[in-house]
C-alpha cells in the first residue's frame, strides 16, 4: 500500500508540475487555483500515508515543510523567486517532504533527507547552465558585429560588467515592448547608461520608457542589454525528475572531488 500511496503523490506533484511549467513559459504567470488544488490534496495524501504507515515520520514531515517554505519565502522577499516558484516548493513539500523510498531508490544512491531541499538544488544546476547560452549568444554577438560588448560602459566596474555578460545579451530595444518576459539589464538616466544586476519587475516598464526616449532622441543605439526571465518552473520540474531517477547532483558532484564514499 505505501507503494500506491508513493506512486500517487510522484504522479500528482508531475502532473501539477508540468501543467505549471507550460503555463509559466507560455504566460511567465500561474493561476493560483493551481496551488488552491494542489497543497490540501497533498497533504490529505501524505498525511493519511504517514499516520497510516509511519507515524514516526510526521515530525520530519513537518519539518520538511517548515524548512522548505522558510527558504522559499526568503527567496521571493528577496526578489531571487517568483510567487509560483516559491508555492511550487511549499506544495512539493507537502507531497514529498521525503524522497518515496519505498517505491524506488535513486541510481546515485543519495538525496537530501528532505527531499524538496534536493530537488530546489538540482533546479538550481540546470537554471545555471542558461549562463551557456549567455556566454554564447554573447560571443556570436562580438563576432558578428566586431564591436565592444560594453561600448558606452567604460566607467562600470569588471563585476557589474560579468554579472551581466553571464546573465544577459543584447537585444533590439523594439523587443523589449513586444516581449514583456525581456528586462533591461541597463537604465538610461540624466543622460547616462548604467548597467542593472538585479533587475525588478515594477521597474520595468519606467527603465524601457527612459531607453526608448533616448533611442528616439539619438542618445543610444538600437541594442540594449537584457535578460530573459526565466521559467524557473520548469527547472523545478526538471529538478524533481532528476532528483527521483537520479538523487542530488550537488552531492554527487562533491562526493566526486572530495573522493567520498
Amino acid at each position: 500500500m505505501n507503494e500506491v500511496f508513493d506512486g500517487v503523490r510522484i504522479a500528482l506533484c508531475l502532473g501539477f508540475l508540468i501543467y505549471s511549467s507550460w503555463s509559466d513559459y507560455e504566460t511567465r504567470e500561474v493561476s493560483n487555483w493551481v496551488w488552491a488544488i494542489f497543497a490540501p490534496t497533498a497533504l490529505a495524501l501524505t498525511s493519511l500515508q504517514f499516520f497510516m504507515f509511519a507515524p514516526e515520520s510526521l515530525y520530519t514531515y513537518a519539518l520538511s515543510f517548515g524548512i522548505t517554505s522558510a527558504l522559499s519565502i526568503t527567496l521571493f522577499y528577496g526578489g531571487a523567486f517568483g510567487g509560483a516558484d516559491a508555492k511550487a516548493l511549499i506544495c512539493l513539500s507537502l507531497a514529498l517532504p521525503l524522497y518515496p523510498t519505498h517505491l524506488r531508490q535513486p541510481y546515485s544512491g543519495f538525496v537530501s533527507p528532505l527531499f524538496p531541499i534536493t530537488v530546489f538544488c538540482n533546479a538550481v544546476i540546470f537554471a545555471a547552465l542558461s549562463v551557456l547560452y549567455a556566454v554564447g549568444r554573447n560571443y556570436l554577438w562580438k563576432r558578428k558585429s566586431g564591436r565592444r560588448l560594453f561600448e558606452g560602459f567604460e566607467g562600470e566596474s569588471r563585476w557589474r560588467k560579468l554579472l551581466v555578460f553571464v546573465s544577459g545579451y543584447k537585444i533590439d530595444i523594439s523587443q523589449l515592448e513586444m516581449k514583456e518576459h525581456l528586462y533591461p539589464l541597463e537604465d538610461f538616466n540624466e543622460d547616462k547608461r548604467k548597467l542593472l544586476v538585479v533587475p525588478k519587475d515594477e521597474d520595468r516598464s519606467e527603465i524601457v520608457e527612459r531607453i526608448q526616449g533616448a533611442e528616439r532622441e539619438g542618445k543610444l543605439p538600437n541594442e540594449v542589454w537584457a535578460t530573459p526571465g526565466l521559467p524557473l518552473l520548469i527547472f523545478v520540474t526538471v529538478g524533481l525528475i532528476v532528483g527521483l531517477v537520479y538523487g542530488d547532483i550537488v552531492w554527487s558532484v562533491l562526493r566526486s572531488v572530495f573522493g567520498y564514499s
